[in-house]
């Protein structure tokens, strides 16, 4: 009986290896100067993953593995604490679980969104940076070993807090009123003409706002409104990707703490890729990805 289950699993592996669908690699890194605690959301009927929320230093990464045909989001939640009774919670991007793993629940906007669609139509990965639901850090997505499709980077690499228009900004209420966030129209004004619902529900009746033109020219490649597809979808076959939050060090950069450290002091911790060579590789890539977005 044992020789048969390992019969089979081998067979199942076979299987998977020979029709091209192998698992992915996410590789989460923050190089901000304050913690970042990830959350991940896995779309419907797909696997959720090995964690949906954890914590990451400045200059820690994390690499999860991700199955095959796996949907969903990851994002990153700031100035996160827990309280006397246990209850974990953060000012931006939090979940509401109240505790560390999102188990299951999404972002509260406005949180900064990367969004995935592992082998779909065609067997490509289908990748995003989304602003629809606001946005509260800078974030980059760079495709590792693919090809095929619009393979390139994509994110929002740029600090927007602080410039965000007045009737959208969140501030932080503890620490007397610092920006910590940036609304979507939608969000703030709950009108269907920034939401694309109701009478405006098709691309044809919902255009870009005044509002989403200040996210999307800030962040060309990222999505800006509902119908802003057209220039914000990639896609990619076979590849592993690089998930960065705030990867532009910049004195002027300001968010949940302080200013950016240099790149060069990142280092991965244990759980991830930690041999020198491929620590290189994935800042070569992020620099490069960084240059194009520029």
């Amino acid at each position: 009986m044992a020789n048969r289950q390992l019969f089979l699993s081998l067979l199942s592996l076979c299987l998977l290896f020979s029709s091209g669908v192998m698992s992915a690699k996410f590789t989460l890194v923050n190089q901000c100067s304050y913690t970042v605690w990830p959350g991940i959301l896995s779309g419907a009927g797909t696997p959720q993953l090995s964690t949906t929320g954890f914590a990451l230093q400045p200059g820690q990464s994390n690499s999860i593995p991700v199955p095959p045909s796996w949907s969903g989001r990851l994002w990153g939640r700031t100035l996160c604490n827990q309280d006397p009774t246990g209850k974990f919670t953060c000012v931006t991007g939090d979940c509401g679980s109240g505790t560390l793993e999102c188990a299951g629940a999404g972002a509260v906007p406005p949180a900064t969104l990367a969004e995935f669609t592992l082998n779909g139509a065609g067997g490509l990965d289908f990748y995003d940076v989304s602003l629809v639901d606001g946005y509260n850090l800078p974030m980059l997505v760079v495709p590792q070993g693919g090809s095929g499709g619009n393979c390139t980077a994509t994110g929002c690499v740029v600090e927007l807090n602080g410039a965000c228009p007045s009737e959208l900004k969140v501030t932080n209420s503890v620490d007397g009123g610092e920006i910590v966030a940036c609304k979507s129209a939608c969000e703030a004004f709950g009108d269907p003409k920034y939401c694309c619902s109701g009478a405006y529900a098709t691309p044809d009746t919902c255009k870009p706002s005044s509002y989403s033109q200040y996210f999307k020219n800030a962040c060309p490649r990222a999505y800006s409104y509902a119908y802003d597809d057209g220039t914000s979808t990639f896609t990619c076959a076979s590849a592993d990707y690089i998930i960065s939050f705030c990867p532009i060090p910049a004195a002027s950069q300001k968010s949940s703490g302080g200013q950016l450290p240099v790149t060069s002091n990142v280092s991965y911790s244990s759980s991830a890729t930690a041999n020198l060579s491929h620590t290189s590789l994935h800042f070569i890539a992020i620099l490069a990805a960084i240059w194009q977005l520029l």
